[in-house]
């Protein structure tokens, strides 16, 4: 991320618009609402525009070519994983920085992974059990985001038969984003943070045949031991270590007068991207406030929201699983259901769960990917229009 802590903001102002950005919007020349598309740098972090239409920006009737936005029902997926212990997950996007799949193993894994090259993120879509790791024993329930640092053996111990894991890879450290003025304590309070705690055996395992499989670029060594090296640990101390929180300790920082952009929501982040928690918040209260998400097109960042739980508020026809990948420079916004209710809401919190992930460089469908993409999903746009009142 770009460092804008000196970055003057001062606008030229054009025509008809708002005073504040998300507020109070301009009506037309026929005194109808007009519609607000951000236009911004870095995310939402750099320079800024904001353009008001008269007719909805992804008013589109089609598209013909390859830039478009996909729709994946990970559900689909069959991750070799889930009958095969040996096996791995699936993966349906990727770049040379980041990888997202998903994994529903169903038994304890016969070997410990350690990965050479890549820290890892598994979000707990499903299930429950236990991740046993070199440093210890964490335990792992729907909702949790477990972090694995690089070079960390562990190993999944599933307690229930269904298990649903979305897996990131990243080439990178998973870091804490800074809360600035905020204060550390921000977002989610480090004091939430558990990490393994040491269970070791005895004997350390001993005469037990241990398999850790070493991954590097996507090939595998086995190393053999004639011990258990995840239960061979009497004690540890430092700073590098696998860790989880859940995506219920996460506290969203809220706003009655303004629509905060999903930065706002940044729960870890590395160079190449970032991840983001969407949880239950209060909707913006103060008259002529947006309370839906403006029209952006992100034109630095791929953006990809697995949906997790609940009703996302400004997607249409979206259930628990699915996954929306809106490549950089696509403009997007609310679906047509959600775009009526920009100014009013009929409700006083939003009931959602998602995952957001947005990568710096683009990223590619796999095969696996291609294979289940709804080719509808790019419609779900056309004949958006507000027809509610000012």
């Amino acid at each position: 991320m770009s460092d804008n802590r000196f970055y003057r903001y001062v606008p030229y102002i054009k025509g008809n618009t708002s005073r504040q950005a998300h507020s109070n919007l301009p009506k037309n020349n026929d005194g109808k609402v007009t519609y607000e598309e951000e236009h911004g740098r870095l995310g939402f972090f750099g320079k800024v525009s904001h353009l008001y239409h008269i007719n909805p920006p992804t008013g589109y009737t089609k598209i013909e070519g390859e830039f478009k936005p996909e729709l994946i029902d990970t559900n689909k997926l069959t991750p070799k994983d889930q009958h095969d212990p040996w096996d791995l997950p699936v993966y349906f996007l990727e770049n040379n920085e980041v990888k997202l799949g998903i994994s529903r193993r169903s038994k304890e894994m016969p070997y410990y992974l350690k990965e050479t090259l890549n820290d890892l993120i598994y979000f707990v879509h499903k299930g429950h059990g236990n991740f046993q790791t070199l440093y210890g024993i964490l335990s792992y329930k729907q909702g949790d985001y477990i972090i694995i640092p690089k070079g960390t053996p562990f190993k999944i111990i599933p307690e229930t038969e269904e298990n649903y894991f979305l897996v990131i890879e990243s080439d990178e450290e998973i870091q804490i984003p800074d809360r600035g003025l905020l204060g550390p304590t921000a977002l989610y309070d480090p004091a939430t943070i558990e990490v393994p705690e040491p269970n070791p055996l005895s004997n350390g395992g001993k005469g037990t045949e241990t398999i850790v499989r070493h991954k590097r670029m996507n090939k595998y060594t086995d190393y053999y031991y004639d011990f258990d090296i995840g239960r061979n640990v009497i004690g540890w101390k430092g700073d590098v270590t696998p860790w989880k929180i859940n995506i219920h300790d996460f506290r969203p920082i809220m706003s009655h007068r303004y629509h905060l952009p999903p930065s706002a929501h940044t729960t870890f982040l590395t160079n190449g991207f970032v991840v983001c928690s969407f949880v239950p918040r209060l909707f913006e209260t103060e008259e002529g406030v947006l309370k839906i998400p403006f029209y952006h097109s992100n034109v630095e960042y791929d953006e990809v929201i697995f949906y997790h739980a609940g009703k996302f508020f400004s997607r249409d026809n979206i259930d628990s699983g699915m996954v929306t990948f809106h490549p950089a420079g696509f403009l997007h916004g609310p679906h047509p259901k959600a775009l009526q209710k920009m100014l009013k809401q009929d409700k006083k919190m939003t009931d959602e769960y998602a995952v957001m992930v947005d990568t710096r460089n683009p990223l590619n469908l796999t095969k696996e990917a291609r294979e289940i993409i709804d080719e509808r999903y790019y419609k779900s746009w056309l004949g958006a229009k507000f027809e509610g009142e000012m």
